[in-house]
Formats: structure tokens, sequence, C-alpha cells
């Protein structure tokens, strides 16, 4: 069953491009006409494309992976921070640092350092300062919490990128490239989808369009989140039902135990008795 289809995406204008002198002929295969100098995106084709990338998404989450959204437009930014904090994912939607992932122990340097200020104010070393210092301490943590603080948590590199406007995050993109990352995008008809691994084409300006699109793709992702506790669960109910079969043979092996013991000794006794007999005999 498909995640979206034809009329919700064209209720939420996803088949709107760019105008036609601005396109990329990369992205020929996805347009299905232009209207008054407005390339018309096939829906048709970009359903299919939610699907594939949405199935690729959900297995990445059942694996307990994280999946990195990144989109800086204004127009976008509400709809990526609350669609990635649905699912619990970290995100970008300031500036992208540069070298966020191919120099990322620096940026876990920058985080860790917005960690160790709050630990400094919360146990009052900073309560000595001046007024002018603490203000300057509590600008840098301002600063670094709107570059840095919805990725807090991501202790290392993530397993894909989910892009909004993939020629304006281009830097990410190359990043990405350059460490094997898997790229997720949303491709309007000015952008090239060569870098692309899972390529959505849609209207990547409008917020309707985005939110239908992280609507079906977070979907999937939250199922894969569930199918992994489940998966957990069960693990666990197994490990607790062998180990009570284990406490349950345990009285049984060692009331086995003493028979051997006490037989021992009667196949001794008897041997002298059946001596006796033959003697006896003789």
């Amino acid at each position: 069953m498909a995640r979206t289809n034809f009329d919700m995406l064209l209720q939420a204008g996803c088949h709107f491009g760019h105008l036609k002198r601005k396109w990329n002929p990369a992205m020929a295969p996805y347009i299905y006409t232009e209207r008054n100098g407005i390339h018309i995106i096939d829906l048709h084709k970009t359903v299919v494309k939610i699907d594939e990338a949405a199935e690729a998404l959900k297995n990445i989450a059942r694996g307990g992976k994280k999946i990195l959204f990144v989109g800086t437009k204004k127009q976008t930014k509400e709809v990526i921070a609350e669609k990635a904090t649905s699912v619990n994912m970290p995100y970008v939607i300031e500036r992208w640092p540069g070298g966020m992932l191919t120099n990322f122990p620096t940026i876990r340097k920058a985080v860790k350092k917005m960690a160790n200020i709050d630990k400094l104010m919360n146990d009052g070393t900073y309560g000595n300062l001046s007024k002018r210092e603490l203000l300057q301490v509590t600008r840098q943590r301002a600063k670094l919490e709107k570059n840095l603080g919805s990725i807090a948590d991501l202790t290392r590199l993530p397993s894909a990128l989910f892009v909004v406007d993939v020629m304006k995050e281009n830097i990410a993109v190359r990043e990405a490239n350059r460490l094997g990352i898997p790229v997720f995008g949303i491709v309007d008809t000015n952008s090239d989808p060569k870098d692309i691994d899972f390529v959505i084409p849609a209207n990547d300006d409008a917020k309707d369009s985005v939110e239908v699109i992280l609507n079906a793709c977070c979907a999937a992702i939250a199922e894969g989140i569930e199918e992994r506790k489940a998966e957990k669960a069960d693990e666990k109910a197994a490990e607790a039902q062998s180990e009570a079969e284990e406490e349950e043979a345990k009285p049984r092996r060692q009331a086995r135990r003493p028979r051997k013991e006490v037989e021992a000794p009667v196949e001794e006794e008897a041997a002298p008795a059946a001596e006796a007999e033959e003697e006896a005999a003789e």
C-alpha cells in the first residue's frame, strides 16, 4: 500500500517545479510537462519514489541508527524540526556547520563544551564571575545551542541524511558523499539528482509540499522504531523463558545424581554375596 497518493501530493502543490529556463536537464525523467513557463513534476513517479525512500528509512530506523534531517530554508525550518523531533532524530535547520560530517570530532567537542558550560552554571562555579564575563558565557552558550543544540544527542556519524533542497544544502550532500553516507533528498527541477541516492522529485519550496513528504517518511521511521522495540521485547522474553527452563531443569539434574551414588554400593555388596554362594556350593 502506497504511503501517499496522487491527489494528496497534488493538493499540497508537490507538482510545481521551477521556471523552464532554470531547469536542470538531469531532472528530465521526472518532469511531466510545462505550463506557463513552469515545469510540472510527474507525481506518479513521486509517489513511487516516496515509497522507496520510506522503506529504506524504515530499515535504517529498525537497525537502531540515526538519520540526520537537513533543511535551512526559512519556510521549511519549523516543519523539519517538528517532524524530526517526533521520531527522535537529529536535525540541522540553521546554517550548516562546515565539516560537520568530515570533521565530526571537532563538532562533538563544541557540543561537549556546551554541556560543560551547563554543568559549571549549575554547580555555581560561574557565581564569582563579573556581569560582563557571565554575559559572554551566556551568549556563547546561546550560540552553541542555536547551531548545535539539535544534534546534541548525535554521538556518532549518522547512517543517512535527509535533505530538503539538495541545491541549497550542497555542502552537506558533498560531505555525505565523501563519507559514503546515503542521501535522501527532495529534489526540485533546478537541482542535480546525480549525487542523491534516493531521489524524491517534488517542490522543495512550499511548506505543504515538504510536510506531506516528511509525514510519509517519518511515519515509516516510526514504524521501524516500533518494530525494533518489539524485536527487543521478544528477545528479552525468549531469554527469560530459557533462563526459567534452566532453573526448572536444575532440580531434576540434582535429583538424578544421588540415585547413581546409591546404586553403586549395591552392586559392590552383591559381588561378595555371589562369591559366598559359589563357595557353599563347592
